[in-house]
C-alpha cells in the first residue's frame, strides 16, 4: 500500500503482479523475488513473517490454548494483527527516509495486503461466530457503531488491496493511484477507533498504537516542511508521548469513569511503567537515534570523499 506521493517506479516494487506477459508466455512472479527475478532473502523473511501470526493462532486453536471461546479469541487475534500490520505498512516510508534504507519500499505493499487479509479473516470469523447468519451480521454492522466503522475500514482496505498490483497502477495512472491510496490516512484512524471501542476495559495497546500512528504522522509532517530529520523526530516525540497520555486518560475518564488525574498520574510513575505514552516516547527516542546515526554517517562519508579529493 502507498501512503504518500511518489513515482510509479517506486510504488510498483512491493507486491508484484500475479503474472507478466512475454509474448504468449505467462510467467508467475513469486513475492519473495526482486523485480528482476532474483531471490531476495529480505522479502522472503518478511513474507514468511506475515504468515507467522496466523500460524500461531492455528497452533493455539489446535492445542486448546484458546479455550473456552476459541472463535472469539481468533476474532480478536485476527483484528489485532490487522491493526499491527496496517501501522507497519505506514511505518515503512518514514523509517525508509530516517534510516535511509531504500529496500524497505520493497515490502510496503506486501505488508498492506497482509493487513487486508487479516481484516477479512477478522470479519469471516465473526460470521462463523454468528452461525453464518448473514442477515444478522449485516444488521449488527448497521446498528453497532464500532462494527460500522470497522466494516468501513475493511471496505477501504479491500479497495487498496484490489489496486495493489503493477497492472492497476498502469491502468489508473500513478497520480490517480496515489490519490486513491491516500485513503489509508482515513482507514487507519477508523481501524484504531474500532480497536478502542471493542477493547472496552483495557485500552493499553489501542492507546499505544494510536500514539505510534500520531508519532509517524508528525514525523512525516515536520520533515515534509524541511526540518532536519533528527529535529522532526524530536519534535514528534515531544508531542506524541504527552498526547498519548492525554488520550488514554480522557478515554478512561469518559468511558470507564476513572478519574482523569489518576490515569494521567500513572504516566509519571515509574512504578506503573510501562504505560502507552512511555512506549511511544521510546519509539520517538529510537527514531531520533536512527536519524542522528544516519546523519553522522552521511557526514563521515562526505568528509572522507572531500579528503580523498
Amino acid at each position: 500500500m502507498k501512503q504518500t506521493g511518489g513515482l510509479a517506479r517506486n510504488i510498483g516494487e512491493t507486491f508484484p503482479p500475479p503474472h507478466e506477459t512475454s509474448g504468449s508466455t505467462m510467467k508467475l512472479k513469486a513475492p519473495w523475488n526482486e523485480r528482476n527475478g532474483r531471490f531476495s532473502p529480505f522479502k522472503a523473511i518478511v513474507f514468511a513473517g506475515l504468515f507467522a501470526p496466523a500460524a500461531w493462532l492455528a497452533f493455539e486453536l489446535a492445542t486448546g490454548m484458546l479455550f473456552p471461546k476459541p472463535i472469539t479469541e481468533l476474532i480478536h487475534g485476527a483484528g489485532l494483527w490487522t491493526v499491527r500490520f496496517l501501522l507497519l505498512s505506514l511505518l515503512v516510508t518514514p523509517l525508509r527516509r530516517f534510516a535511509r534504507w531504500p529496500k524497505l519500499i520493497a515490502v510496503r505493499r506486501m505488508v498492506g495486503v497482509a493487513a487486508f487479509a487479516y481484516a477479512l479473516a477478522h470479519l469471516s470469523l465473526y460470521v462463523v461466530d454468528q452461525s453464518y447468519d448473514l442477515l444478522h451480521v449485516a444488521s449488527e454492522i448497521a446498528l453497532r457503531f464500532y462494527l460500522t466503522i470497522g466494516f468501513a475500514a475493511l471496505v477501504g482496505l479491500a479497495a487498496l488491496a484490489a489496486t495493489s498490483t503493477d497492472a492497476m497502477i498502469r491502468r489508473l495512472g500513478a497520480p490517480a493511484w496515489n490519490r486513491l491510496h491516500k485513503l489509508v490516512y482515513l482507514i487507519a484512524p477508523l481501524a484504531l477507533l474500532h480497536f478502542f471501542l471493542q477493547a472496552k476495559a483495557d485500552i493499553a495497546e489501542p492507546a499505544m498504537m494510536t500514539g505510534l500512528f500520531f508519532l509517524m504522522m508528525l514525523a512525516r509532517f515536520f520533515t515534509r516542511f524541511g526540518w532536519p530529520q533528527w529535529a522532526g523526530a524530536l519534535a514528534s516525540a515531544l508531542i506524541a508521548a504527552p498526547a498519548t497520555a492525554l488520550a488514554e486518560s480522557a478515554w478512561y475518564a469518559f468511558v470507564r469513569h476513572i478519574p482523569f488525574e489518576r490515569v494521567m498520574g500513572a504516566n509519571f510513575s515509574l512504578m506503573l511503567a510501562p504505560r502507552p505514552s512511555h512506549l511511544v516516547a521510546l519509539a520517538g527516542v529510537a527514531l531520533i537515534v536512527v536519524a542522528l546515526a544516519r546523519t553522522e554517517r552521511a557526514r563521515s562519508r562526505a568528509a572522507a570523499l572531500a579528503g580523498a579529493r
